[in-house]
Formats: C-alpha cells, structure tokens, sequence
C-alpha cells in the first residue's frame, strides 16, 4: 500500500451522508476506515474497499486503534431523535467528548477533525435575514441544544487539536429517508404546505455537502473555524413543490395545514411513543421546527474561504433524487 496514501476515519459511515462521504474518500485515493454500530445496516458499504469496524462511539479502547494512525476524522454520526435529553446529550456530546478525547491520548498530530454539526445548533432566522458564523446561537429543540452543547465542546479542544465545524441544513438526495416522506406524499397526490404565510429554506444535496466537507478538511484555513454549507439559493415551499411536480410530470393536490394542526398531529404522535422504547418521528419540537418562517444561512464564508459552491440545484437535485427513489423501487 502506498505509504503516503491518507487515512481517514469516518463516523456514522453507514448512514445517508456518511456512505457519500465514503464514497467521494475512495474517488480521491484515501484508505478508510468505518466507525459503525453493531446494529448498522452496512447496505451502502459493505461492498466497497473499506475497513469496517463495529465498536460504535462509547468503546475507547477500540477507538485508539482505530484512530491512532487516522489522518483525518469525519464525525458524521449523532443522534436526530430521542426520548429525553439525556438521550440527545449521550448520543451527540458524550460520543463526541470520547472521539476527541481519544484524538488527543493517541492522535495530536492528525491532520484534521471535522465535526458535523446543524444550522439547527444556531437556530432559524429570527429577523428574516439568513443567519451567518457570527450570530448568537438560539436553538430551539433539544436537538439543536444538543448540537450546539457538542459543538461548545468542541472549541474546549480547538487549542490541542485541528478542528472545523461543518453545520448543514435540510440535506436531501439519494438514500436520503427523511425528505423522501414529502416526495412519497406527493406521489399519493398531496403537497401539504405548513400554515399561510411564507416559510422560506435552504437545501443542499448531499453530492455538494460531502464535496464542501471534504474542501474543508484540506483547506489549513478552516482550522479552528466553523461553516454553514447549504444552497447558495434559498427556496420556499411552493417553489419546491413546482420542482417535484416537474420530477414526477403530474400535479398534486395543494393543501395548507394551520400550525395548530400541525401541533395536534405531533402532540397525538408523542402520546402514542409515550408506551414505546423508541422516540416518535414527529414529535412537539420538530412542529416547532416546521412553524418558521425562516430556516436560511448565508454560506459566504464557506464560498471565499473554501472555495465551496452549489454545484446541483434544484430541479436537478430533486429529479436525481426522485428517479433514483423509483430505480431502487422506494416509490
């Protein structure tokens, strides 16, 4: 093996943006490695020239081996839904404070630790401007608490190690389970659109936010500082909704749900996970989250210091999302 090859450790490697970070570390010659739980579904790796390695985020032991050699780290895993806070905080803070605690025993020479966070750790507009690096962080979920928590953790380790902190919103794209829910609606023939007034967004495909971690895992610039990474353009719903109509080539039935449906529907949804283990999907806070108006970041930043741009837009996204959904027969 080519011993000047780079070796890099990616976490959540077998999730959505995970195995396309993976994939793109294969494209540029990198040896990787795969930080996985034992329960994984290794669907979208099991078949590449990875080393796959089933001992989660809490087993510091195996981390060292794992790590000790790495080049650079991608943190992608975290948790997106849970029960408590406790269950956000395990699965977003305390795996992030093993990772670097980890780096720092055994690694301080690594090249690199990029961290990938949320806009949902800053929070949504709140003045209708999209919010930038500088503005004072104001989650509103437990989710974003948590984020922001494991981010604020991770500037306590900027001085000993080389951070950057990547913080996306609403990605989409092939493998992607969450926004494909909207587009299997649609095909139902509904384009539900949350209350009357105007909800305005970012989205990235996941092809762009993979090339725009990976720019900034090289770039010595980004060491120490953290980048929103989304579409340059910013979208609203019924301007969305034109671009699956012309993916699907059929109209849908437009309905406007008011926010206190939108709220009744997650407090019955949470009632109902109140008697089960797992945490509801749809919940009071991720009501809140869709209630905004604003949920815009301004990706300056990332374009002059990185050199990142939007390279797939929307209607094509949402079509090589949407064809790439009926070929693995999803919808």
């Amino acid at each position: 093996m080519d011993g000047n090859q780079a070796i890099s450790v990616v976490t959540g490697a077998s999730g959505f943006v995970g195995s396309h970070l993976v994939e793109l570390l294969l494209a540029k010659g990198h040896k990787v490695k795969c930080i996985v739980r034992k329960t994984s579904n290794l669907r979208w790796i099991k078949d590449k020239p990875v080393e796959i390695y089933d001992c989660g985020l809490y087993d510091k032991e195996k981390l060292k081996g794992v790590l000790k050699d790495a080049d650079y780290l991608y943190h992608v895993a975290g948790i997106v839904k849970a029960k408590d806070w406790e269950g956000y905080y395990k699965g977003n803070v305390e795996t992030t404070k093993n990772l670097l605690e980890t780096v720092k025993e055994v690694n301080k020479n690594i090249k690199r630790v990029i961290l990938v966070s949320s806009l949902t750790a800053c929070g949504p507009s709140l003045d209708g401007k999209p919010v930038t690096e500088q503005t004072e962080p104001h989650p509103i979920t437990r989710y974003g608490k948590s984020k922001y928590e494991e981010e604020k953790l991770a500037y306590k380790f900027m001085g000993e190690i080389p951070i950057t902190i990547i913080m996306p919103h609403a990605i989409y794209g092939e493998r992607d389970t969450e926004i494909f829910q909207y587009f299997k609606t649609y095909k139902a023939g509904l384009l539900p659109l949350i209350g009357f007034n105007k909800k305005n967004l970012n989205l990235i495909h996941v092809s762009d936010l993979v090339e725009g971690i990976f720019l900034a895992s090289m770039s010595e610039k980004a060491i120490g500082q953290k980048y929103f990474m989304a579409s340059e353009e910013i979208y609203d719903w019924p301007r969305i909704g034109k671009a699956i109509e012309r993916a699907f080539g059929k109209k849908a039935l437009t309905i406007r749900l008011p926010h206190f449906i939108v709220y009744a529907v997650a407090a019955v949804a949470e009632f109902f996970f109140l008697f089960s283990k797992n945490a509801a999907t749809f919940n009071i806070e991720k009501a809140r989250d869709w209630v905004q108006e604003n949920w815009t970041c301004d990706v300056t930043k990332a374009k002059n210091e990185l050199g990142y741009r939007q390279k797939v837009f929307l209607d094509e996204g949402i079509k090589r999302s949407i064809d790439w959904y009926k070929e693995m027969k999803w919808l």
